[in-house]
This record gives structure tokens, C-alpha cells and sequence, in this order.
């Protein structure tokens, strides 16, 4: 897979808003998948922090822990799947 899209998921997996499912919408990435490119690309301590925050309270990475009034995977300024650039104004 191309540099820039590892780095797109990186980015996605570390928002807490973008949910796992997102990821494997656009990428075909499983969250067991972005969990091994997490570990292998991220310094431990990184991912560490990470994990922490994805199984604690705080984060919404799992459609069943999000509120279920949130339909929406982006934001709606962005722009569509195309690397979710947001637009210029």
C-alpha cells in the first residue's frame, strides 16, 4: 500500500471521532489490521497511549460506544473521499 494512504489511516486511527468502520469503508482495513499497522509503525510508547485512549471512555472509534444521533463518518466540510482534504473557502 502506497505511503500516502498509511499515512491517511494513521491520521484516521488517531482521531477519536473516525470510527474503525470508516477505515475499512475506504481502505479495506479491519480494526485488527489498523491495530498491527498502529504497533508496527508507531513508537511503543505512542502506541501505548493510543490503545489507551481507543479502550477508554473519551474515544468513539466503535459505532456501537457512539451516540446513535451521529450518522455521518466525516465532517461536512470535507470534501469526498478524496484523501479528506478539507475544501478552501
Amino acid at each position: 500500500m502506497e505511503q500516502k494512504y498509511i499515512d491517511r489511516i494513521i491520521e484516521m486511527a488517531w482521531e477519536d471521532r473516525t470510527p474503525f468502520e470508516a477505515i475499512k469503508i475506504q481502505f479495506d482495513y479491519a480494526e485488527a489490521d489498523v491495530i498491527k499497522l498502529m504497533r508496527r509503525t508507531l513508537k511503543r510508547s505512542s502506541f501505548n497511549l493510543w490503545r489507551k485512549r481507543v479502550n477508554s471512555g473519551v474515544s468513539q472509534k466503535h459505532l456501537k460506544k457512539r451516540n446513535s444521533e451521529i450518522s455521518r463518518f466525516k465532517c461536512t466540510r470535507q470534501k469526498t473521499i478524496s484523501m479528506n482534504k478539507i475544501s478552501k473557502r
